[in-house]
């Protein structure tokens, strides 16, 4: 199998760098030198035969990932596709299938079936429940559910390949230890075995089977903050740069490759953490979880995380992996999916103004003029939230508010009425 990255050394324009190119308003060669680079992704796995594909890299608009996948506490298949239909209504640009309960596989299948964007999973769950404790697993069992994720048709796996035993003992000094779930069940397994990180240490049987199927490598930050006092510390980076040396031996071989970002992190600190990225990953895209910018926000750290996000975007992240007001308390229903793509769909979109990437602004331009003309009908057809916009703004009508006029003012003060109706010959 050729994977993308390979078609783009040899100088070959896929059909789907040609489709990124027009969605990004790219030159097709500009995203064909860009992957063969390294700097921009393309998750495709060739037996997702219903995908739509999409770019992910710094020369591309954001990209929002949602998380979805039941557990051992709730859900099934049925809620699962909820989730991802609310997800893609909201503009969701990859989707995630974390499950770590029953039916891991028939989830996964309904989920790659009906979805047209690119599909993520982190095989390690799956792997944990094959066994009665992690430290049972073997490397076989291991790579077994890798190979069936890419012959279902996974666009991209996230797997915690950096995390090493010399890592650990640096996150035990921590406030909060390691938050990842990846990276707790890696690091149990290499103490109990008291052996090296499997994917580390087998890292291109990874890449063969990654080649096989064009899966893309997203390398997951297993030694992610999870609260601000842990930000930057030494375990981050300690793992951040041997991401990096994976990188490189990613695109040596032919497989296309992100990496993993924070996590909990000071806002004053997500810029300096970008850049590292960007440097020691030698421009790889950057999928940020976050970052939140607070640890007190529960119920509402969809809002904190695209605080985060936000500045994370603006500085270089090319991916941003969504949070909903349940994060730290529970698995997100259908209406908290939808409000933390939502969210990060905002934050992605004020980055991409800010870095004036083509066309970002056409669409707040025009909502703006449709706004001046009080054509609320047009209003709702540019929104990120049409449907929510609208209950809103036929709630404030059962007030008996005239069309014409704004909705909080009224005809008599309302200011863009009155504005268009001054004498355009006065000085």
């Amino acid at each position: 199998m050729t994977t993308q990255l390979q078609f783009a050394r040899k100088g070959i324009v896929t059909d789907q760098m040609r489709k990124v190119a027009t969605k990004e308003r790219l030159d097709a060669e500009f995203v064909r030198k860009e992957v063969a680079a390294g700097k921009l992704i393309i998750p495709a796995n060739v037996n997702h035969t219903n995908l739509e594909p999409i770019g992910i890299g710094h020369c591309c608009s954001c990209k929002i990932n949602a998380n979805i996948g039941n557990s051992a506490l709730s859900s099934d298949l049925g809620g699962e596709l909820c989730k991802l239909s609310a997800a893609l209504e909201a503009g969701a640009d990859a989707v995630m299938d974390l499950s770590t309960g029953a039916d891991i596989d028939s989830i996964r299948r309904g989920i790659i079936g009906r979805c047209p964007v690119p599909v993520g999973t982190v095989p390690l769950y799956e792997a944990a429940e094959m066994v009665d404790e992690i430290e049972d697993l073997t490397v076989d069992q291991l790579f077994s559910v890798i190979e069936r994720h890419g012959e279902q048709g996974v666009d991209f796996i996230t797997v915690h390949c950096g995390l090493l035993a010399a890592h650990v003992p640096l996150a035990t000094r921590r406030t909060a230890g390691i938050v990842s779930r990846g990276g707790a069940l890696t690091a149990r397994w290499m103490q109990k075995n008291g052996k090296e990180n499997p994917l580390f240490e087998h890292f291109d049987r990874l890449l063969d089977i990654c080649r096989k199927y064009d899966i893309s490598l997203s390398l997951g930050d297993g030694l992610r903050p999870g609260c601000l006092a842990d930000a930057s510390d030494a375990a981050q980076f300690a793992e951040l740069a041997t991401l990096g040396d994976l990188v490189r031996r990613s695109r040596e071989a032919g497989v296309q490759a992100m990496v993993e970002g924070p996590g909990h992190v000071p806002f004053d600190q997500i810029e300096m953490n970008v850049k590292k990225q960007i440097e020691l990953c030698d421009g790889a895209p950057f999928y940020v979880l976050g970052p939140l910018v607070t640890d007190i926000a529960a119920g509402h750290d969809h809002i904190v995380s695209a605080i985060g996000g936000t500045m994370a975007a603006f500085a270089g992240a090319s991916m941003l992996c969504y949070v909903t007001p349940a994060e730290h308390l529970g698995l997100p229903d259908v209406t908290q999916v939808r409000a933390g793509v939502i969210a990060h769909k905002i934050a992605a979109h004020a980055a991409d103004i800010a870095r004036k990437r083509p066309g970002a602004r056409e669409r707040d331009d025009e909502l703006s003029r449709a706004r001046y003309a009080l054509d609320w009908n047009r209003q709702f057809e540019l929104l990120l939230d049409p449907s929510g916009a609208r209950k809103i703004w036929e709630a404030a009508h059962s007030n008996n508010v005239p069309e014409h006029a704004c909705t909080m003012c009224g005809p008599k003060f309302c200011a863009m009425k009155i504005s268009r109706e001054l004498d355009t010959k006065l000085p």
